[in-house]
């Protein structure tokens, strides 16, 4: 493991991995990627194929912590995005509030998976400790929604919250209590799975206690 102190940058906008990464002490800098999803999806289609849900959550994290490590220098940088996988199909934050409410009109009283891309590079020099790596991963979690009646559906829909995320859904937010139970990581239906971006860390040589200790030293 290397010891010196990692400062993570998350290129993300979402609020929801922002606090997560923060509750377990680690305090990201935040440089939103440029990233034209459908462009990259499509692209990715046309080089390998039809992409399985999983894949498209791996590409579009990938895409997203490239966009912003080519701008920064010295920095460990973190991609990430969640699809929802349900009756074989890829869904994204819903385009408007009648896809949501269809969405949730399939989902109801059902599972689906949720799939989030992790993606890392690091771009610092060697004597700061970098190590030139660059790898992600996909964690998936298995989530039963409870069985909704039309009205409560678009009630929830015009809070807007459905609109704002992957899968129409939160489990830490207002959809809390239309989630009935998952099976797997709960961090990683919130938008980031704390376990895995530990593992990859691991992988390239990164000490997950150094992402603490450089968050402590920032607030000092």
């Amino acid at each position: 493991m290397t010891n010196p102190t990692a400062s993570l940058v998350l290129a993300s906008a979402s609020p929801a991995r922002k606090k997560l990464l923060l509750a377990a002490g680690v305090e990201p800098s935040i440089v939103v990627s440029s990233v034209d999803e459908d462009a990259v999806t499509a692209a990715a289609r046309e080089t390998y194929g039809e992409l399985a849900a999983e894949d498209v959550a791996l590409v579009l994290a990938r895409a997203k912590a490239e966009d912003v490590a080519s701008q920064l220098e010295h920095a460990l940088v973190l991609g990430c995005d969640s699809v929802l996988e349900l009756d074989g199909e890829v869904h994204g934050k819903p385009a408007d509030a009648a896809v949501a409410i269809e969405r949730w009109s399939r989902m109801s009283g059902r599972s689906g998976v949720l799939h989030t891309g992790h993606w890392i590079i690091d771009t610092r020099d060697s004597d700061a400790g970098g190590t030139g790596a660059t790898l992600g991963a996909t964690a998936s979690t298995t989530v039963h929604f409870a069985r909704l009646e039309t009205a409560e559906i678009e009630a929830y829909v015009a809070t807007g919250e459905p609109l704002r995320v992957a899968g129409a859904f939160t489990l830490d937010g207002l959809g809390s209590p239309y989630v009935a139970g998952i099976e797997g990581d709960p961090s990683n239906v919130v938008g980031l799975s704390l376990p895995l971006l530990r593992e990859l860390l691991e992988e390239m040589g990164i000490a997950w206690r150094t992402l603490r200790s450089a968050s402590s030293a920032r607030g000092n």
